[in-house]
């Protein structure tokens, strides 16, 4: 029996998305042959996404649907599909169609020629503001540079094989960025280039704020360097500072005025902002290592369709050691 390739999408407030989507993947899919699965996971719509989703699982048995209790979060919606999904190897995508499905044939070829990670590296960035594609970069190039881990130019949009999946699941923590550790747990790895397409229907439910708290979390949940970057910057001004008092100390012993009331007050600005910047880092590690304490589930399933439910064992997530 030839290979079984699952692909997992979260899905939110997609509607009639979910019916171009299974119906552009089914295309695909079917054309190049592949015996395929696809594990919808809807993560708390508030639209009619999940009754579709049920009613494409009844139509056709690969089809899988996980439906969590509330909205969690994309990377808790793809981890849970990750974890639901049975293939050989597995396709994380978007659900909006800006990933081309019609480049999983050439990942899954990448993939039996003996890469455990396949990566889709972007050409472009269709449909995306400036902002955007500004933030975009800015934030990849931040985590390549903090934690020695390439994202410039990555997309969650990935094949991952069974031995790669395992490894990544086997991975404890809470705040999980999917991007980041694909990346981090190594294997032979491959890459294809692809063009973002335009979002076909509606506006995307990205806004800038979940743009922020999502690269905020990314970055805090997978490397320490913010800390460290506090650190340094606190040891420059401390180095600032005795280059000052010895300034003043020597004006003063030549008889010379000690005027200075608005470096002062600069200064006093300058390592203000400084202290609640560095305040603020601080806090966003205690949130995680809270969360961590708590050991509160990832996420939680509300129902899945009939075939998901004979299938997945009962239990939502893998026991944390």
């Amino acid at each position: 029996m030839s290979a079984l390739v699952s692909v997992v999408a979260p899905i939110y407030n997609e509607g009639p998305g979910v019916d171009r989507f299974v119906r552009r993947l089914g295309q695909v899919l079917g054309e190049a042959g592949l015996r395929y699965e696809l594990v919808l996971v809807d993560d708390g719509s508030g639209d009619d996404s999940w009754d579709r989703i049920v009613q494409h699982a009844l139509a056709d048995d690969r089809v899988c649907g996980i439906q969590l209790s509330r909205n969690f979060g994309k990377e808790p919606a793809v981890l849970a599909g990750l974890e639901h999904a049975a293939g050989d190897a597995v396709v994380v995508i978007d659900s909006d169609l800006q990933h081309p499905p019609s480049a999983i044939p050439a990942m899954v070829q990448r993939w039996r020629d003996g890469a455990h990670v396949v990566e889709a590296v972007k050409r472009n960035r269709t449909g995306q503001g400036v902002i955007g594609r500004l933030g975009g970069k800015l934030f990849n190039r931040a985590f390549t540079g903090l934690t020695k881990v390439d994202l410039v130019n990555a997309t969650d949009f990935r094949l991952l094989s069974r031995p790669a999946l395992d490894a990544l699941l086997r991975l404890p923590e809470h705040s999980s960025f999917f991007r980041g550790t694909s990346s981090w747990i190594g294997f032979r790895r491959a890459s294809i280039e692809v063009d973002i397409d335009h979002r076909e229907g509606g506006a995307s439910r990205w806004t800038f704020r979940s743009l922020f708290r999502l690269a905020v979390n990314g970055l805090t949940s997978f490397t320490s360097a913010p800390l460290h970057l506090v650190t340094l910057g606190g040891l420059a001004f401390a180095a600032f500072a005795v280059v000052l008092g010895a300034q003043t100390l020597i004006r003063w012993l030549r008889g010379g005025s000690v005027a200075g009331f608005p470096t002062v007050i600069l200064l006093l600005l300058v390592m203000g902002t400084f202290l609640l910047l560095g305040l603020g880092v601080i806090g966003e590690y205690l949130a995680r290592i809270h969360e961590e304490v708590r050991a509160r589930p990832r996420y939680l399933v509300q129902e899945k369709s009939a075939r998901a439910v004979a299938e997945v064992p009962e239990q939502l997530v893998p026991e944390r050691k």
